[in-house]
């Protein structure tokens, strides 16, 4: 590996650990999924805007790509608010374990949007990977509510994935990322206005939820997606989907030692963690041997 793949491999590396320790900033915030959230993307759009503003690059679009951004922003928002629901009602380590069947969905979703047949391989695997749920939810039944709001989660991470895919073959990247969480600010605000409304309670902030969000929002946000788009300039696929396929065990990792017990889980729970992340690994060894 020549040295500048293998500087771009290391980071590739760090931004999985930062996504990894995404989950671990939801659960030490105190607010609920839906402010969490609403304060993420409002402060990740900001820093974003300023990136672009020190840049000198253009934000101008033609009006009906508006329409196919703002759908792509409300699916992130309900996505992480899904995802850290699960965090706040389950645990870290349920909730990345369960969205790692996003590859599952992923094989369903997307012959629909790019109109090629169903891999039945890549739904055989996608069984499997139901088993090993199965096996997780059936040892760990009070996480249920959890593991729900994780597979929603997962699902909306696939269709989301699948639909900028087609997004950005005619748009920049960063100028998607820019509407997208712009719009899914709008989104999270109209839904509060029209249920429970702002209110102090839910959206007041301690001085360490401050910090814990300006981390997640600029980090674990706004940096890692562009730095992430730079570096698959010079990655193969395959190397960038195995890397990101660690992010559950650099969580589940991080969880066990910062929360301890709480994170702790069954051996069963860890044997059905072990058959959903093998399966996804050898899905993506076979797909990048098909490749070669």
């Amino acid at each position: 590996m020549q040295k500048t793949n293998l500087q771009h491999y290391l980071h590739l590396h760090f931004l999985v650990f930062i996504w990894g320790f995404t989950a671990i900033l939801g659960a030490l915030i105190s607010i609920d999924a839906i402010p969490l959230v609403w304060y993420r993307m409002l402060f990740a759009v900001v820093i974003v805007f300023i990136y672009f503003l020190l840049r000198r690059k253009s934000l101008k679009v033609a009006p009906k790509d508006l329409l196919k951004f703002f759908f792509g922003g409300v699916v992130i928002a309900v996505h992480w608010i899904a995802f850290f629901a699960a965090i706040k009602v389950a645990n870290i380590s349920v909730a990345l374990v369960t969205m790692s069947t996003g590859a599952l969905f992923t094989s369903i979703i997307e012959p629909i949007f790019f109109k090629r047949k169903l891999n039945f391989t890549e739904i055989f695997f996608g069984l499997i990977v139901i088993s090993g749920l199965y096996l997780i939810f059936n040892f760990e039944g009070n996480f249920g509510l959890g593991i729900l709001y994780a597979l929603v989660a997962s699902f909306l991470s696939a269709l989301f994935s699948v639909y900028n895919g087609l997004l950005v073959r005619k748009h920049d990247a960063e100028v998607i990322s820019f509407y997208q969480l712009g719009f899914g600010v709008l989104f999270i605000t109209i839904f509060i206005l029209f249920t429970s409304g702002f209110s102090v309670e839910d959206f007041s902030l301690t001085t360490s939820d401050l910090f814990y969000l300006l981390i997640l929002s600029s980090i674990c946000t706004a940096y890692a997606f562009i730095v992430s788009v730079k570096i698959m300039k010079y990655l193969t696929p395959y190397t960038v989907m195995l890397t990101i396929n660690l992010e559950p065990v650099y969580g589940i990792i991080l969880a066990v030692i910062i929360f301890g017990e709480k994170e702790q889980m069954s051996p069963q729970f860890y044997i059905g963690a072990l058959i959903i992340l093998s399966t996804v690994i050898v899905n993506g060894l076979l797909k990048n041997k098909k490749s070669v």
